[in-house]
């Protein structure tokens, strides 16, 4: 499937523990690119204690990726974002700087810790939805306390997007995982599928073995409404 959307990685150099060189993620992006990927957000880390590059920073590495990519004329459109670590009064750094949400959207890709209760995600997505944020779950299938369908419904309609990755779907993060992205699928339950991919060894992009499945699983029409029609009116600001 040709013009999907990765809204989800780590293929920014040097900003975080995803790609390591300026050459890997020119890597990285020829490989989404030859799986049918023409759009990108790249979504660094921001986890206070562990990542915190500045914002500043970022940006000047993502301006010189840009100028290589268009260099090396790979017709890939690059957008920047963060994958955001839930944290106390995060709502202010969101608020006050739209760096640290996706491309300057009221969307925020929210990633919790492992062990965080179902009563800890339900707080972070209430609380942002109440402030006009727009919370998207970052690889919902990680979550124990997700793998309950009911709390994943709850959180969908107090607002919440869910995201999964493609290397679950596909299989390269066991059975369990495969399986439950299934089950959120047949539930509906799923309005984003991102890379996160890091790397060119363990953690790769799949973006076509994962096309294929949702084609396969999902249908061609919900294919593309993941893969393509809602990271557009994701990135226009605009509801789903």
């Amino acid at each position: 499937m040709e013009g999907m959307v990765d809204i989800h990685c780590h293929i920014l150099p040097e900003v975080d523990d995803g790609a390591r060189s300026m050459e890997e993620a020119l890597k990285l992006l020829r490989t989404e690119y030859a799986q049918g990927v023409r759009c990108v957000i790249l979504t660094p880390h921001y986890r206070g204690g562990l990542f915190e590059t500045p914002r500043g920073k970022i940006q000047r590495v993502f301006e010189k990726l840009t100028n290589r990519a268009q260099a090396e004329d790979l017709k890939i459109e690059l957008l920047l974002g963060c994958e955001f670590h839930r944290e106390m009064d995060m709502w202010e750094k969101l608020s006050e700087n739209a760096a640290y949400r996706m491309a300057g959207t009221s969307y925020v890709l929210l990633e919790f810790a492992g062990q965080d209760s179902i009563e800890c995600i339900k707080y972070y997505v209430t609380e942002l939805v109440i402030r006009g944020f727009r919370p998207v779950i970052a690889h919902a299938e990680r979550y124990p306390a997700l793998r309950e369908i009911r709390h994943v419904r709850f959180l969908v309609d107090s607002g919440a997007h869910i995201q999964i990755n493609a290397g679950s779907l596909a299989g390269m993060e066991g059975w369990s995982s495969r399986r439950f992205c299934t089950k959120l699928l047949q539930e509906d339950l799923v309005h984003f599928v991102g890379s996160d991919a890091h790397n060119m060894e363990k953690r790769k992009p799949y973006f076509d073995k994962c096309a294929a499945l949702l084609e396969k699983k999902a249908g061609a029409q919900q294919a593309r409404r993941l893969l393509l029609e809602n990271p557009a009116k994701l990135i226009a600001n605009e509801y789903l």
